[in-house]
């Protein structure tokens, strides 16, 4: 789509340990309007500042301000993203390329401020409960890796409250988890959610159903492990129903997704509901719909009732993270 050279634009970007997605945007009506937008390999670069030069490289355009959402946590203007080499630092990138205003916030920030902004077609509901107002959200996104986010409603607007709750103890819920656990525990001593709610994480799962010795792996599966994105493989074989070890792992990954989906509300009160991000969720959606994910979201003793009260919702737009961190460059958020 066309740019006129006379509108105010802010650059967005999206980064992770997979890919980057940068967009240039101009302040719409209701939201953030994306103008243009490219994708890139986040392992092909050597950091952001060269992912950058090549989108601008292209653009003939004066840019306002500018707000990253990084996978990882920001610590005085500088973060290390979790799952990739890159440290990006707000001043160097202000300094480079001569620019007012840049933020960087962490990508489940940057995703949290766009649950506001979305559209009932841009979600898929799994229970019809309807959102309360003013009350607090929670915001769950397995993909490469694993973000956890709260949004804490506060005199008429949501303030996003980061986390890396992704890396606190995987707890089992049942006996087939502890022993999930363990065989976990041995590899990596200690074991974090995202190590088993991720797409390695699914991978783990996989492993150690096949460790067990209770299912037999087909030569045709194996050969697309080996040569595709494991998770991937698995996710499709799952799906077609042509693999029982991959649907069983599947089955594991989602009713932990659910359990910890619960545990977020719990710990942050989000009665206002709880959305599901990340790359995974609208992939395995057919799955996730199945029931599975809703038995143990509410499996919370004398709290079931009330976890069944809550409203759950999957992001199907895969460009959220970039139109929330566009908010926050238009709006100069502050938080």
């Amino acid at each position: 789509m066309g740019i006129h050279r006379r509108k105010s634009l802010v650059l967005a970007g999206d980064i992770g340990g997979t890919k980057t997605n940068l967009g240039l945007f101009s302040k719409g009506k209701t939201r953030p309007r994306l103008e243009r937008m490219e994708s890139f390999s986040s392992r092909d670069a050597s950091n952001l500042e060269s992912i950058i030069t090549r989108f601008m490289d292209r653009q003939d355009q004066q840019i306002t301000s500018a707000c990253f959402g990084i996978a990882g946590p920001i610590v005085k203007g500088r973060s290390k993203i979790t799952n990739l080499s890159w440290v990006i630092s707000k001043d160097r990138i202000k300094r480079y390329f001569k620019w007012r205003r840049v933020r960087l916030i962490n990508d489940l920030t940057a995703t949290a401020l766009s649950v506001p902004l979305l559209r009932r077609e841009e979600m898929y509901f799994l229970n019809e409960t309807r959102k309360g107002r003013a009350q607090n959200l929670a915001l769950i996104a397995p993909g490469t890796g694993l973000g956890q986010a709260l949004l804490v409603y506060n005199k008429g607007r949501y303030i996003p409250i980061a986390s890396e709750g992704g890396h606190v103890d995987f707890s089992p819920g049942n006996e087939e988890e502890v022993d999930l656990w363990r065989y976990m525990h041995g590899r990596f001593g200690h074991v974090s959610i995202e190590r088993v709610l991720s797409g390695s994480g699914l991978y783990h799962i996989y492993s150690w159903l096949k460790a067990s010795g209770k299912y037999k792996e087909i030569p045709s599966l194996t050969k697309m492990i080996h040569e595709m994105d494991p998770a991937k493989a698995i996710t499709q074989a799952a799906l077609s129903h042509k693999s029982p070890i991959c649907r069983k792992a599947l089955n594991v990954f989602i009713s932990i997704l659910g359990a910890v989906s619960g545990n977020l509300v719990l710990t942050g009160m989000a009665t206002g509901g709880v959305y599901l991000g990340g790359g995974i969720p609208p992939k395995i959606l057919s799955a996730i719909r199945e029931g599975r994910f809703m038995k143990a979201f509410a499996d919370k003793g004398r709290f079931k009732d009330l976890l069944e009260k809550i409203p759950v919702r999957v992001i199907l737009n895969d460009k959220a993270a970039l139109l929330g961190a566009a908010h926050c460059a238009i709006e100069k958020l502050e938080f």
